[in-house]
């Protein structure tokens, strides 16, 4: 019996390792082929597009739930959902990759719990007492995280530790950031990139606040999840026909252009949905965003191993930074829960609280 207990603990770390290695590795693998010259813009339309074939599938075949009424309100939300969860964000995150790499992503993407918090508070969804030491900690890890992702985008450094060249794996290698002649060019696209990425990690938290809010009144998950991938993928491709006028970009090479496409198509849409929502369910959202400091290490050791890239202080400091600020945050709104539950005679987790 214990050895069962002590498995079925260890499944949900499992499936959130699993699923934190699938999103960074698809920002490393979209990485390389833009590297190989593969547009942003065709990777973004066909990879979204296949995603939503396979969504589509996924809901014919799940379970049975009660319809969501189709109305033009309903609508609307799914259109709102799709041009800031997916247009927005898919766009200037793969901009972002195409000048910088995935690591500052991965720092950058620490930012999203922290605006997530500052967001709900807003909407009311979150309560902040100045009054309160765990109020105050989650006040004080979000602005720490922002600093953190200041440092990440505006100082890059020395090298730490450099890979070297010929152990990249994927992708043509620039050229080092030390050389003189590159050095004012390679910082211009780093702050770039961070800009980028610090709008996704904005977008995606706004996401996140209209998702919950949209959930609410849906009886079906997967059908919400369905109409934002559709909405988005509409979307994108309107988008990249404006934005890629050269019809020889929309040609597919069996290469790692197409493992891109096939890999984001059924990590990022099928599999990291599964595995996140599989998790919440088993062990609540403060224990599925624990794991997202996890991929600044993942994709650092990635990008070293694929892209040939290294390691600057700018990028460990600041990491290091974002990482205290966030978990501060996690830590605080942990310990509200225990507080509430506390203040409920220890109801269940799922248990209605309106009363407090």
């Amino acid at each position: 019996m214990g050895t069962e207990s002590c498995f079925q603990n260890l499944l949900p770390f499992a499936a959130m390792v699993a699923a934190t290695c699938i999103i960074t590795g698809l920002k490393v693998i979209s990485k390389a082929a833009m590297s190989r010259g593969m547009s942003h813009f065709v990777f973004i339309v066909y990879s979204n597009s296949l995603g939503t074939v396979l969504l589509f599938l996924v809901h014919i075949f799940s379970p049975r739930k009660k319809r969501i009424p189709i109305t033009f309100p309903t609508l609307g939300k799914f259109f709102i959902l799709g041009l800031i969860g997916i247009t927005l964000v898919q766009n200037f995150m793969f901009t972002g990759l195409d000048y910088s790499s995935p690591t500052l992503s991965s720092a950058l993407s620490n930012l999203e719990p922290a605006l997530t918090f500052l967001l709900a508070v807003i909407f009311r969804m979150e309560k902040v007492d100045i009054r309160c030491f765990r109020s105050q900690i989650k006040i004080l890890g979000t602005v720490v995280s922002v600093l953190g992702a200041l440092m990440v985008t505006l100082y890059k450094g020395p090298a730490l530790w450099a890979s070297h060249p010929s152990n990249a794996l994927v992708g043509p290698q620039l050229p080092p950031l030390s050389e003189p002649n590159n050095m004012f060019s390679s910082a211009s696209s780093w702050v770039i990139g961070g800009f980028c990425f610090a709008v996704v990690a904005a977008a995606t938290a706004a996401t996140n606040v209209f998702q919950a809010s949209v959930l609410k009144g849906c009886p079906s998950e997967i059908t919400v999840i369905l109409f934002y991938s559709l909405f988005g993928t509409l979307q994108c491709s309107v988008v990249s026909l404006i934005g890629e006028r050269n019809p020889n970009a929309w040609k597919l090479r069996p290469d790692i252009e197409l493992a891109a496409i096939v890999y984001t198509a059924v990590g990022g849409s099928v599999f990291m949905y599964c595995l996140t929502a599989w998790c919440i369910v088993k062990k609540g959202p403060v224990f599925v965003a624990m794991f997202g400091p996890l991929g600044v290490v993942i994709a650092t050791l990635m990008g070293a191993v694929f892209l040939g890239e290294a390691l600057h202080v700018g990028s460990a400091v600041g990491s290091v930074i974002i990482v205290s600020g966030f978990y501060g945050v996690v830590w605080a709104q942990s310990k509200d829960r225990e507080f509430d539950a506390g203040c409920a005679g220890q109801l269940p987790l799922l248990q209605d609280h309106s009363q407090i």
